[in-house]
């Protein structure tokens, strides 16, 4: 069960270019505390991109990498840090109902979205990297404002992926260093890449049959499904 939520996740985050953190992180938490749940999403997160970096590698946006990374990184430190003493839930409303305001609105007005701009990919940096650290879940908000540059969608989940590969690389040491992880859960570490490898495979035969126009408004759509599960709770 905790494993084949993990291949759902997985499948469904490499389809939309985020989202496995979101899907997984809630099924989790049936099975383990906070912590230990944030730590190993953390884990399928990193393994899952890793994967989809190397089955989309060609498409990666070197620049928009540098304009997002870099922020998010050092917001995810931040965030990381701050986890024992912010109340998750309040952040995670605040976090769905602008997701919600946003897909929504752009679901209804195809020409809404935020601008192309270098200062909102440093902003979505900023704000996604912060919330990734925080609450295990800040890919929604980082496909928000990837939408607005309309990269094609093998380019959209390669650039996606290297940019969360680098603000998962920096937050799990944080996690591991604060003891987030018991040393009895390791155990679980190598069938969680085993289970990203096959569903990040898997969504990538998936995502290679469907148009562009129709890829982007099912980003949308998983942007506002995200955005309600947090709102609601």
């Amino acid at each position: 069960m905790f494993f084949g939520s993990a291949f759902l996740a997985e499948v469904i985050g490499t389809m939309a270019g985020f989202g496995s953190s979101t899907v997984f992180l809630p099924l989790a938490l049936l099975f383990f505390d906070f912590k230990t749940a944030l730590v190993l999403t953390a884990f399928l997160h990193i393994f899952g991109n890793i994967n989809r970096i190397g089955f989309f590698r060609h498409g990666i946006d070197r620049r928009l990498v540098r304009l997002f990374g870099l922020p998010s990184v050092a917001a995810t430190v931040l965030g990381a840090v701050l986890v024992p003493f912010i109340p998750q839930q309040i952040l995670k409303t605040i976090l769905g109902y602008f997701l919600v305001g946003y897909a929504g609105l752009s679901l209804a007005k195809e020409t809404l979205k935020f601008g192309a701009a270098w200062e909102n990919a440093v902003a979505g940096g900023l704000l996604s990297g912060f919330f990734a650290g925080l609450i295990g879940t800040g890919g929604a908000l980082r496909g928000a404002f990837l939408t607005a540059f309309n990269l094609p969608k093998n380019k959209y989940i390669a650039t996606a992926a290297a940019i969360a590969l680098a603000v998962d690389v920096t937050r799990i040491p944080v996690y591991l260093k604060l003891g987030f992880l018991d040393s009895k859960y390791t155990a679980y570490l190598m069938p969680l890449f085993a289970v990203a490898l096959a569903g990040s495979w898997v969504g990538k035969k998936m995502v290679d049959r469907i148009p562009q126009r129709i890829f982007m408004k099912l980003v949308l759509l998983a942007i506002l499904a995200v955005g309600l599960k947090l709102a609601l709770g």
